[in-house]
């Protein structure tokens, strides 16, 4: 469907959608959702466009707390992702994320809307502290193809392409990508969409980076700082039952204009 069809635009997700990793909360998030945002009004300027994600909520949240609302919007374009927050928790379930994710999208392609979805990137191959959890972002991610495919929602599979795993394409807490990785995040759904302006070009790999990788003592002692800088207080919250979205709203709860960059 060309971009000129989509006029209410809703984002549905967690942190990655939120933007987190791409500007900060003083000077404000962009991420990849506000990018495709911008790339579809460059073709259709009466676009609007909502964002429902919070950080930090799982996929049983974004599911009770943002569905209702996004289907009010009647949105002719939604995204879902949700489901990186359940893969680091013990009690992680590959068909109960799955089954929120597969909800959502049957009630919002029910109603009319095209749906977009994205794969997760192994994660474990840019932090390798996260190495245990990468077989269950395997299992998710078939899971997800699975369902949207049963749903008709175009899906951008990052997982399937070694770029994603880029350590450039990362903020440096390593959960959420940095602005090269949101940007490639748009491009990747733009595709999927088939927008115009849109092709393959975010699958090809960056160029070789300038200094190689550290390795050895160096490299223990950058996931060591990782851990003491990200890890610790994450594992921190869990501990207490925070979440780093507690007290926080969606960012752009209406539809507005989109202004493009």
């Amino acid at each position: 469907m060309a971009s000129h069809g989509f006029l209410r635009y809703v984002a549905l997700g967690d942190s990655q959608t939120e933007g987190v990793g791409d500007g900060d909360d003083a000077r404000g998030l962009r991420g990849w959702a506000d990018r495709l945002a911008e790339q579809i009004a460059r073709h259709s300027p009466g676009v609007q466009y909502a964002n429902l994600a919070v950080r930090g909520r799982l996929a049983g949240q974004v599911h009770a707390e943002q569905l209702e609302p996004a289907l009010l919007l009647r949105p002719d374009l939604a995204t879902v992702v949700a489901g990186v927050n359940d893969l680091l928790r013990p009690s992680f379930d590959a068909d109960q994320v799955a089954g929120h994710l597969e909800t959502m999208f049957a009630a919002l392609t029910g109603q009319g809307a095209h749906v977009a979805t994205l794969t997760f990137p192994d994660i474990s191959r840019v932090a390798p502290l996260a190495r245990p959890v990468g077989p269950r972002i395997a299992a998710l991610n078939d899971r997800i193809r699975e369902a949207a495919r049963r749903h008709g929602v175009a899906v951008a599979d990052l997982a399937h392409h070694p770029v994603g795993t880029d350590p450039r394409l990362w903020s440096p807490d390593r959960l959420h990508t940095g602005p090269l990785g949101h940007a490639r995040i748009a491009a990747a759904v733009a595709h999927a969409l088939d927008l115009p302006d849109s092709d393959g070009d975010w699958t090809q790999p960056l160029p070789p980076p300038d200094a190689p990788l550290p390795t050895g003592l160096r490299a223990l002692g950058a996931e060591l700082r990782w851990a003491g800088s990200f890890l610790g207080p994450w594992l921190g919250r869990r501990l207490r039952g925070r979440s780093s979205g507690d007290g926080r709203e969606a960012k752009r709860p209406a539809l507005l204009p989109v202004t493009p960059r």
